[in-house]
Parts: structure tokens; C-alpha cells; sequence
């Protein structure tokens, strides 16, 4: 098979990053099959368990067939998603963090960050705010999205008014993605274009593939993707803070993550 693609990098690891993704071991079941996923936080699609925690998200849903439901469950639950079987279609989770904070000690780690993320011009605007080189603080919001697939799994993908999101453009589980997963990456409700998009590819034997590719003019992108691999998708905005966010958190940049899982089955 040969994949068209406009921008690709091998990468050994996304140095410096920590993804956070909803993951599990299997995003297409049977009806009548419970779910279970657990909140990830790592790199190269491996990590560790984040619990059950309401203070710590803003919203946690589940889209179907046209209807919102909350994601419910009770504080510290590991894993963070529990279900019961669920109706046959597609499921759309949802996970929208609070806002977090974190201190840089070192100017070289989060210039390494910035451009891992395809920020290379981090350092010219920090240095136009007259921002210091070490001790200061980035804020963080996590807009996770994973989709799956129960049974005959019809169904599609839908903006959910995440201040940014992935979409997917078509559906893993019952369309043919031979060509490629297209998907859109939204920013504020509108195309993100000419960005970069992080795609981990894990194997059926726990290996890792990380290569990147950007969107198109309309925000768009398509992915090569295998029948029966998994895969994490990863999108970064790098923005100063407004007003409001600098004075409750002291924050002097402000990253918001954009992450999709899914599968392609076999």
C-alpha cells in the first residue's frame, strides 16, 4: 500500500511532553460487552492510571446517537471509566480538564518542549515580553477525545465545543480508511491550519511508532493507519495566557492539548 503524505517525521520519542489520552485494551467490542478505560498520562503511548477525580475535569461525557451522558463514577475509581454494555454504535468519550499549573526551572526544557511542539520561535517571544529564563509558570488544559465502537458501531464523530478538538471525518469501525484517517483539528470552533499533529501508532505488540504530519488549509489531515494497531493523536496550542488566566495563576504561557484515540480493527 502506498500512503500520500505531505509531512512526515520519524521520531524516536516526544521529548519532553506528557500526553494525556483515554485508552483501553480494546476500542471495538461486541454488544453487550462492558467498557473500561483508563485516563493515561505518559509519553509514546505509554503511562500511568489517572483515577476517577471530579475536581479535576471540567466535563466528562459520553456522545451518542445524538444524546449527552456524564461520565460518572465515584473519587479515586482506577479505571476512570467503568460501563456498563452499552447500546451498538459509536461512542464518542469526552474529558475536558481544569486548569493546571507547572514551574520551569531550566529555560532548556521548555525551549526543548516548544519546539518539540513546532514552537521553534519560543525564544524570540519570550524574550520580546521581557519574560525571566527560569521560574516561570505554564498553564495547561487537557481536551481529550477517544472513540468507540460497540457492535455494528455506526455512527460519526461530532464537535463537542472543546476550545480545541480533534474530529474524526470518518468512522474506524465501519468506514474503509485504506487511504487514511482524515481528520479535522479545531481551534476555538474554527480549522486549525498548518499545524503540527503528533501520531503514535502502538503495534499489536506493544511497540510504538511516533511520526508527525500537519494540517492543510482547512485544518484538515489524513493518517496512515493499519488494521489492527492503535492509535493517539496529539495537537498542541502554545498562546499567552489572557488577563484573566495570568492573574489567577501567574501563569506567563498557556499550552492546551488536543488528544484522539481509536483502533482500526482487523
Amino acid at each position: 500500500m502506498k500512503w500520500i503524505i505531505p509531512y512526515l517525521v520519524l521520531l524516536p520519542a516526544p521529548l519532553f511532553a506528557h500526553e494525556v489520552w483515554l485508552d483501553t485494551t480494546d476500542f471495538y467490542v461486541p454488544a453487550e460487552t462492558p467498557i473500561s478505560l483508563t485516563l493515561q498520562n505518559g509519553e509514546e503511548f505509554q503511562g500511568s492510571d489517572l483515577v476517577y477525580n471530579d475536581r479535576r475535569f471540567v466535563r466528562f461525557e459520553r456522545w451518542h446517537d445524538g444524546r449527552i451522558y456524564p461520565v460518572l463514577g465515584r473519587l479515586g475509581d482506577r479505571p476512570a471509566v467503568s460501563e456498563r454494555p452499552l447500546d451498538e454504535g459509536l461512542h464518542v468519550f469526552v474529558h475536558e480538564s481544569t486548569m493546571a499549573q507547572l514551574t520551569y526551572r531550566a529555560w532548556d526544557k521548555f525551549a526543548a518542549f516548544a519546539a518539540h511542539k513546532d514552537f521553534a520561535d519560543i525564544q524570540a517571544r519570550h524574550e520580546s515580553r521581557g519574560l525571566p529564563e527560569t521560574g516561570f509558570k505554564e498553564a495547561y488544559v487537557r481536551y481529550v477525545k477517544a472513540l468507540v465502537g460497540v457492535g455494528g458501531a455506526v455512527g460519526q464523530d461530532q464537535i463537542t465545543g472543546m476550545e480545541t478538538e480533534f474530529v474524526a471525518l470518518a468512522n474506524p469501525y465501519t468506514d474503509d480508511v485504506a487511504g487514511g484517517m482524515p481528520l479535522q483539528l479545531l481551534y476555538q470552533g474554527a480549522p486549525r491550519a498548518d499545524a503540527q499533529v503528533e501520531l503514535f501508532e502502538r503495534a499489536p505488540d506493544g511497540s510504538v511508532q511516533i511520526t508527525l504530519h500537519r494540517t492543510n488549509g482547512q485544518g484538515r489531515v489524513t493518517l496512515p493507519v493499519r488494521a489492527g494497531h492503535d492509535y493517539l493523536v496529539d495537537a498542541v496550542v502554545l498562546r499567552v495566557p489572557s488577563d484573566q488566566v495570568q492573574a489567577d495563576t501567574g501563569a506567563v504561557w498557556e499550552t492546551l492539548w488536543a488528544s484522539l484515540t481509536f483502533e482500526i480493527p482487523q
